[in-house]
């Protein structure tokens, strides 16, 4: 039975069907969703080598350009490139020069799947490319310009000498004379390849005395790193074996360079196992490539190399010790080991996930976020920043409350910058004051932005149907009086976590902003962070039997829709589910499986058929796998595998220059579902990738999305 309240509201709408589509939403929206989808997302915090400056990008409605701070007593941010169109245009890979006047930078491309091709998902008739440019940062070089043009390529760092910059092209090195950076007019300013190597070039790294260029060459079934000398012309690889060589850092005097090995059975078992054969760190002489083990991870928990967020997941102090992440005890955190080789010393202990690390110039101090949680238990779905010694010590928190900070860019000066947010209001730079962060350019945030529309999700802990605990944030409507439609929202990845607060990831900073708008139009809103995700520990994120290997997440998706109903706020009758990616493999399960239990689903390229990515995560040797029994329990694991059982009415959605989903997979959904009577609506965005490149693609999904829910759930079922 509808409440009163719930009765006579219906009834308003019904007499304002002039004004609204006869499938209004179920409350009076209190903003658009442009308004709440109008602040710049900020990201690629970076500090440079001297001047006390940081940068970061900002992305303003599809506008991305680059932001520079001056920090210091009265920090003050301008904007140094100045790009005007929702074009789909990425900019990435923020590189300063040592003296912190340049910074180099990729435009174009995918910065996911660099090596592919420029994605165009604006239609630009005269074609896009991936370049790299170098920008002046007082705004104005020599010669009166502001950005200049390098060339194609991308991923590039300047030299410490400031006189040459390298690059990636074609998985090659690449370099320009930058001695005449001014006008790059000259002929040492002509693009060259630096060296003509096998494999595919990555993770260009600069020696502190800019004397050689480390780089990790990738192969088909290894990996090396080698390193070029500029002065003798001359290559060595590392310490060169069967293993995956990545990660390299240089040691303050420019001899050494550490790097992570794996072995390739760790590396295939990486997504999908605890345990594997152990990685290690090795150690080797630059000059001659001589290279030796100084540490190896132990067996069981940790044995499996498991990455930080950020570039570099090795640090060589000042003193002499590699600090890096070990998984050790089931929870990622920081520790150190001499370069000569010993014991690993634990820097961050307890039960919680280190993030982000920062390391400052001078190699003494690290900054590092993570949902460090002592006296407030909502910290584990928070963020906030800590400070470390590599000698160790208890680590002491440099933000707190209920807000959200992470990159963290530590400046030549010691001044900390980061990227924080919060419940109202999304990400954006700031430096870290006495009194706690600061704002850096607050007059970006639209004076419409409906900041204090917003509602601040609530923390819930529900059993899934198995009885494991699973976290989520709760939005809900300001009207608490009557039954709500409801809808549960799966993130993607899956290795992801979203928070009590907007998400430091553009791509998940969109879905909150959605859900958002879905709690304004009269929608109790349940985002879950699923096993399989990240920020709960390595048993968590390695679940038992997930996504391919048996669908185990469908005990959360069941106990999320069981929770929803359980609620006197929330008619039983009217829930949806939607997500996007891994998400959208979600959402289609909950509606071939439970089409009793959610009755719609907007689902954003979503994996249906895991037998159609089988082989990317078959192991090193394919005699001892049995691809058709893999094949055989993937396919079981997916949507398509219950379709006879779908019933609940779908949109999809998807861009069809998808690099991460194959976009057959929603074709094949569609057309199954079709030929089954099942309601399919669709819309298809020609030429766009998985991580919508075009602000305006995203309202129009999202749009989609809104008004598909309110005709599916905006009346009571029948």
């Amino acid at each position: 039975m509808r409440s009163s309240l719930a009765r006579l509201f219906f009834s308003a709408l019904s007499f304002l069907a002039t004004l609204v589509p006869s499938y209004a939403a179920p409350f009076e929206q209190k903003f658009t969703l442009d308004e709440v989808m109008s602040a710049p997302f900020v990201s690629d915090m970076t500090a440079a080598p001297a001047g006390a400056r940081v940068a970061w990008i900002a992305n303003d409605q599809g506008r991305r350009n680059i932001w520079v701070a001056q920090l210091g007593s009265h920090a003050s941010a301008q904007q140094i490139t100045h790009y005007t169109e929702d074009d789909g245009q990425e900019i990435s890979g923020l590189a300063w020069s040592a003296d912190g006047e340049w910074l180099a930078y990729t435009r174009g491309g995918d910065a996911e799947w660099p090596e592919r091709p420029a994605p165009n998902p604006a239609l630009l008739t005269a074609g896009v490319k991936q370049e790299m440019w170098l920008v002046s940062v007082s705004g104005k070089d020599a010669n009166g310009g502001t950005a200049r043009d390098i060339g194609e390529g991308h991923g590039g760092t300047i030299s410490p000498r400031g006189d040459v910059i390298a690059y990636l092209l074609h998985g090659q090195i690449w370099t320009v004379n930058l001695k005449d950076a001014g006008s790059l007019k000259d002929a040492a300013a002509k693009p060259r390849q630096l060296l003509q190597a096998r494999g595919e070039e990555q993770d260009l790294r600069w020696s502190p005395d800019g004397s050689a260029l480390a780089f990790v060459s990738a192969r088909d079934d290894h990996s090396f790193v080698g390193v070029y000398r500029f002065a003798t012309k001359t290559l060595e690889y590392l310490a060169p074996g069967t293993y995956s060589d990545s990660n390299p850092v240089w040691s303050p005097d420019s001899k050494h360079v550490a790097f992570v090995r794996q072995p390739l059975e760790s590396v295939y078992a990486l997504r999908w196992l605890r345990e594997a054969e152990p990685w290690s760190i090795c150690v080797a002489d630059a000059q001659n490539g001589a290279g030796r083990e100084v540490w190896r991870a132990e067996r069981g928990a940790g044995s499996i190399f498991h990455e930080t967020n950020g570039a570099s997941q090795l640090w060589w102090s000042a003193d002499g010790k590699i600090v890096f992440p070990w998984e050790r005890g089931g929870w990622t955190h920081l520790y150190a080991v001499p370069s000569n080789g010993s014991e690993a010393t634990l820097l961050t202990p307890g039960e919680f996930e280190v993030d982000r690390v920062a390391f400052s110039v001078d190699r003494k101090r690290i900054v590092y976020s993570a949902n460090q949680h002592g006296s407030d238990p909502l910290d584990e779905d928070r963020k906030h920043l800590w400070s470390v010694t590599p000698e160790g010590g208890a680590p002491q928190a440099l933000t707190h409350g209920d807000g959200i900070e992470t990159e963290s860019a530590i400046a030549s000066d010691g001044t900390v910058a980061l990227v924080r947010m919060d419940a109202r209001v999304p990400a954006r730079a700031a430096v870290l004051e006495a009194s706690g962060p600061r704002d850096l350019a607050p007059q970006t945030i639209p004076t419409d932005f409906p900041a204090a529309k917003l509602v601040v999700p609530q923390q819930v802990i529900f059993s899934a149907a198995d009885g494991m605990r699973i976290h989520g944030q709760l939005f809900l409507p300001a009207d608490g009086n009557a039954k709500h439609p409801a809808v549960v929202f799966f993130h993607g990845g899956s290795r992801r976590q979203m928070l009590l607060g907007w998400n430091p990831m553009g791509y998940y900073s969109n879905a909150y902003a959605m859900n958002q708008y879905l709690a304004s139009r009269g929608y109790v809103v349940l985002s879950i962070n699923y096993r399989s995700g990240i920020g709960y520990g390595l048993n968590f994120r390695q679940a038992l039997h997930f996504g391919p290997g048996g669908a185990s997440e469908y005990n959360d998706v069941i106990g999320a829709g069981l929770y929803l109903r359980s609620r006197t706020d929330v008619d039983g009758k009217r829930i949806g589910a939607w997500g996007g990616s891994y998400g959208g493999y979600l959402t289609a399960l909950a509606l071939a499986r439970g089409s009793d239990l959610f009755v719609a689903g907007v689902d954003l390229h979503g994996v249906h058929d895991w037998s159609l990515e089988v082989d990317l995560w078959k192991p090193s040797s394919e005699f001892t796998w049995d691809r058709a029994a893999a094949s055989k329990l993937a396919w079981d694991s997916s949507p398509m595998a219950s379709l006879d059982t779908w019933r609940s009415p779908v949109l999809l959605i998807q861009g069809d220059d998808d690099r991460n989903v194959l976009f057959a997979q929603t074709v094949r959904l569609a057309n199954a579902l079709r030929a089954r009577g099942v309601p399919v609506e669709e819309h298809v965005f020609p030429d766009e990738i998985h991580d919508f490149l075009l602000h305006r693609d995203w309202l129009t999904a999202y749009r989609l999305g809104a008004d598909f829910f309110d005709r599916k759930l905006g009346e009571p079922a029948k």
